[in-house]
């Protein structure tokens, strides 16, 4: 008999017999009431009277468990580490996370697509964190802070002034910053640098600030803020009758030991497209297309002696959806892609900012809005090359011959290489050094359909950027080149031939194919497959 003593102020055992009058037998609270017999017994440890609960059965142990058991209520199996009385006891139990294939698989698909272009992770970051701590922490200023010295130039979206500071102008080197007065797309365009700013600031002009400022006499206008890195843009430069070499000491801290040439203009001109899609890289990676790349927004830095992208009035933030109308665009038809538009007019508008960055690797991945830039930066390369394309009058009459070619650079240099002048004929044999690698890039970025084009990360890969000679080819770079050309076939026509056979599947409704089919199948495969080792290797 177990015996349970309930005094005052505690709760103890008194004379407690632990025995059993039968252990073979099963217990008697299985399926029963529970029932106590309360008996008052002498406590010689206090004066009230105590409680005394007998049970009868087992040890006290077995009392505590049958209790339990008996009114249907226990610990869970996870606190208890007990199993299923007829199959969960027998498996092992698990102490950590088991790792699966298809787990496995799920993780990384969901971190890839939260990394995907244009980022869906750093999206957030920078809207709910970046963004937000940068607003406390940066400086303000007002129109009134700045005496209007120079004007450096205007555009189509505002005029350009550099200034310095009015208040305490001592401390500050005199007009080291540039302001500009916006008279189109002013919000946008401070939208856009402050996102450049957190995310890649090394592919624009330095942005410091932008704010509205109102007036009596004008009404409201933007304003926008700079530091001072440099007046000379790549329209300016590409305008001397000495470019490249004006450029040289500028890009590369002082001039080549060799004589003046094809090879010496050649690694000048890599070092420009190199950075110039360094920085687009860098925009494209954000979610941000330019829509409006051409030599005139472009700006030599002097400080970090490199090419950098400005005018971001025209551009898009395809993350969020800022800037942009489906059924309008905006463009210098000069240097604009033939599709005009960066996606197709059937995309929807934009929907709040936290959904429309969830739902951005999609869009991107559907459309490749990037390549709308790439196009441009191709044509820009096209001038570096041909001195006479470099004017308005030149570039418009190129662009309606590359129309009449299809936009094919293959058919157009055909038509004009067997009549070309002296100077066209030295651009082309610019792009043909070391095999040919500088017109294989340029054919990558100038193509009519825009997923046929290369993308900034891939054409930075390119050997063209790996050569600063002109010895030969080694095998990684003939390898690399390999993959590029590859990678960069059009694969369309073999695609749609591929579907109308599908169309004649040799079902039994239509009769399956005839022999003269089955030729002209063998025909075809070879066919494609002689052209599509040629174009590999030439």
């Amino acid at each position: 008999m177990a015996t349970v003593v309930a005094g005052v102020g505690g709760v103890g055992l008194g004379r407690a017999k632990l025995h059993s009058l039968n252990p073979n037998r099963p217990s008697q609270f299985f399926g029963k009431k529970l029932k106590l017999r309360p008996s008052f017994e002498p406590n010689p440890h206090g004066k009230s009277g105590p409680l005394v609960v007998h049970a009868t059965g087992g040890e006290l142990m077995g009392l505590v468990h049958n209790l339990f058991v008996g009114v249907g209520v226990g610990l869970p199996c996870t606190v208890m580490e007990c199993g299923d009385i007829i199959y969960r006891s027998t498996l092992p139990r698990s102490n950590g996370i088991t790792l699966t294939v298809p787990g496995v698989i799920l993780a990384l698909g969901t971190v890839s697509y939260l990394w995907a272009t244009p980022g869906v992770a750093p999206g957030f970051w920078d809207m709910f964190v970046l963004a937000f701590v940068e607003r406390l922490f940066r400086p303000t200023y007002r129109k009134d802070d700045f005496v209007l010295g120079k004007k450096l130039g205007e555009g189509a979206f505002g005029v350009v002034y550099r200034v310095s500071l009015a208040k305490n102008p001592a401390s500050k080197k005199e007009g080291d910053l540039v302001l500009k007065k916006a008279t189109e797309y002013g919000a946008v365009e401070i939208w856009m640098n402050e996102r450049v700013r957190r995310a890649c600031s090394s592919s624009c002009a330095d942005f410091l600030y932008g704010f509205l400022e109102n007036s009596s006499k004008k009404g409201a206008g933007y304003w926008l803020l700079w530091r001072f890195e440099g007046e000379a843009t790549l329209s300016d430069l590409m305008l001397s009758k000495d470019f490249p070499y004006n450029v040289e000491a500028m890009i590369l801290g002082e001039v080549q030991a060799l004589p003046k040439g094809l090879g010496r203009e050649n690694r000048i001109i890599q070092t420009i497209m190199r950075q110039l899609l360094f920085a687009l890289d860098g925009l494209h990676t954000t979610g941000i297309v330019h829509r409006d790349i051409k030599p005139q927004n472009i700006i030599f830095s002097e400080g970090s002696r490199t090419f950098k992208i400005i005018d971001l009035g025209a551009a898009t933030d395809l993350r969020v959806g800022i800037n942009y109308i489906p059924k309008e665009f905006l463009l210098d038809p000069r240097y604009a892609a033939p599709e005009q538009y960066i996606m197709s007019t059937q995309t929807p508008s934009a929907p709040s900012a936290p959904v429309a960055t969830a739902l951005s690797p999609v869009l991107w991945q559907m459309n490749l809005p990037d390549r709308f830039d790439i196009y441009s930066t191709g044509l820009i390369f096209l001038q570096m090359a041909f001195p006479s394309l470099r004017s308005d009058s030149n570039l418009i009459q190129f662009n309606r011959q590359l129309k009449r070619c299809g936009y094919d650079l293959v058919s157009w240099r055909k038509t004009v290489e067997p009549r070309a002048s002296s100077e066209l004929r030295r651009g082309f044999e610019l792009l043909d050094l070391d095999g040919g690698i500088g017109w294989e890039l340029l054919t990558s970025m100038v193509r009519y359909k825009a997923r046929q084009r290369t993308s900034a990360k891939a054409a930075l890969a390119h050997p063209y950027f790996g050569r600063e000679d002109l010895l030969a080819l080694s095998f990684m770079q003939s390898l690399r080149l390999q993959l590029f050309r590859a990678t960069q076939q059009d694969y369309s026509e073999a695609a749609s031939w591929v579907i109308r056979l599908m169309a004649k599947s040799g079902t039994k409704q239509d009769g399956g194919f005839t022999e003269a089919q089955l030729q002209e199948l063998r025909v075809s495969i070879q066919h494609i497959c002689s052209k599509q080792l040629l174009e590999s290797y030439f």
